[in-house]
């Protein structure tokens, strides 16, 4: 039986020979590509404009998963929800996979007013050519600052600001984003922490009376945890537990 030849692989052969016959009758002609330049103080670095696009764009992903974990409300939500599942008893369900989805949309429905504020304020007035890149990233930043500091403690603004020998801010608007960043890392970590042990109680009162009935009547063969379990869920499940963690986890932003 005769194979049938592969299409992509006609394909591709197909393109090389049509850039390799270019190449050749241009003979070998370098494209022309506009070129631009990196000054700063002391060095000057030369190149062209797709390799600096590239650049920008990989140091922007790189920097992605960073300026989600710090910036946005990711860290409190993903928190509570791991300890939601460990009250639960459920070990992997729902799946790692699960969750870090639901907290990204969650992030991205509670980061969308402060998202149409820096379009408004800086990307808009960038694109029109009004102001320049660095005056865009001061006025992005004043809805971001205004959104984090909302849920940070002034303890732990207070912290960064002694630890780094600046002097004390007048008003919070004052306070530099370098300050601001970790005092609200370090206060989301706390409240997702609060509500997490608050979740636990409800279930922690479930795992008590289960093992206190199951040894008062003897029951040694069967662990306390195959009993508890099923009860959990179908008290967290008949309480619609879902919408209202959510729905008093969304709240706490406001």
């Amino acid at each position: 039986m005769r194979r049938r030849p592969n299409l992509a692989f006609v394909l591709l052969t197909t393109v090389a020979l049509v850039l390799v016959s270019g190449v050749a009758t241009r003979g070998f002609a370098a494209p022309q590509v506009q070129g631009v330049s990196l000054q700063i103080p002391g060095l000057t670095v030369h190149g062209d404009t797709n390799s600096w696009t590239i650049v920008a764009i990989l140091t922007f992903l790189t920097l992605l998963p960073a300026i989600i974990l710090s910036m946005t409300p990711f860290v409190r939500i993903l928190i509570i929800f791991h300890f939601l599942r460990q009250a639960l008893g459920t070990q992997s369900t729902p799946s790692n996979q699960t969750l870090i989805g639901l907290s990204i949309f969650l992030t991205y429905f509670l980061m969308a007013p402060v998202g149409a504020s820096i379009q408004q304020q800086a990307i808009i007035p960038l694109e029109a050519g009004t102001v320049t890149a660095w005056e865009a990233i001061d006025r992005g930043s004043v809805p971001l600052r205004k959104f984090m500091l909302q849920s940070t403690r002034e303890k732990d603004l207070a912290l960064f600001v002694g630890m780094s020998g600046q002097p004390r801010p007048k008003q919070p608007e004052d306070i530099p984003m370098s300050t601001v960043i970790p005092a609200y890392i370090i206060s989301e970590i706390k409240t997702g922490f609060q509500i997490g042990a608050i979740l636990f109680l409800p279930f922690l009162v479930i795992d008590m009376v289960t093992a206190s009935v199951t040894t008062s009547i003897g029951m040694m063969q069967l662990p306390p945890v195959v009993i508890s379990t099923p009860l959990k869920i179908l008290l967290f499940v008949v309480a619609d537990g879902w919408n209202l963690v959510v729905g008093s986890m969304m709240k706490s932003f406001h």
